[in-house]
């Protein structure tokens, strides 16, 4: 881990601490209000995949099948980003932040109208074109749509600060994991307030917060450019 600098260019600006911030804001929020709204998590697939099995084995299959849908979604959000990277390389971020706010909206404007399946099958998708597209700050591997793996470094780097030795930055990094951890979890927090006091707008916040992103990763290409 190495502390690098933005206006160097040795920073990608869609790795940067801000950006990766906003999408951890996003990811913590899509999963409240899934999990509000449908009864599954559109992140955290191994949860559903838990929840699914549970069920199975006590024989409720309907209970079970109804944790299939974000799984399939997830899956084929993946495979969505995978061929994204492959054929429009720079712009595969900007252009899976565009679809991710135009499944968003759709679904905010279908709430009422949509089955529970067609908005989780949106929702999860959306949220596997982050998690694949999204997977770096700073040049290190991190993750906006869950926190076990970014709780693992913090705590990692923290310990190896308290040890003594640890390379220079290191507690920056252990800072910057646990904001990741906490913002995740604030997201979560304010989507869970406005998906039960607004549901027909709560998905607002998270497309101002993918708005910003793909506006920033917009102008880093234009100064690119240049």
């Amino acid at each position: 881990m190495s502390t690098l600098d933005v206006a160097t260019g040795a920073i990608r600006r869609d790795e940067t601490v801000g950006i990766v911030l906003l999408l951890a804001f996003a990811g913590g929020y899509i999963d409240a209000y899934t999990w509000i709204i449908h009864g599954v998590l559109a992140n955290a697939q191994t949860a559903n995949l838990i929840f699914l099995w549970v069920h199975a084995t006590a024989g409720n299959w309907t209970e079970a099948l109804h944790f299939v849908p974000p799984i399939v979604a997830f899956a084929f959000g993946i495979v969505i980003a995978a061929w994204l990277r492959r054929v429009a390389g720079e712009r595969a971020k900007v252009i899976s932040t565009l679809v991710e706010i135009i499944l968003l909206i759709a679904v905010g404007i279908l709430h009422n109208r949509l089955p529970d399946a067609a908005g989780t099958l949106g929702i999860s998708f959306v949220a596997a074109m982050q998690a694949a597209t999204f997977t770096r700050v700073e040049g290190t591997a991190c993750s906006t749509v869950m926190i076990t793996g970014n709780m693992r470094q913090a705590i990692e780097a923290m310990f190896a600060v308290a040890s003594g030795g640890a390379p220079a930055g290191t507690l920056r990094w252990s800072g910057i994991f646990f904001a990741l951890c906490a913002v995740f979890g604030f997201g979560a927090a304010a989507g869970a307030l406005a998906t039960k006091s607004i549901p027909d707008l709560a998905l607002g916040l998270p497309v101002v917060a993918l708005l910003i992103v793909l506006l920033r990763c917009e102008a880093s290409r234009s100064e690119d450019g240049r």
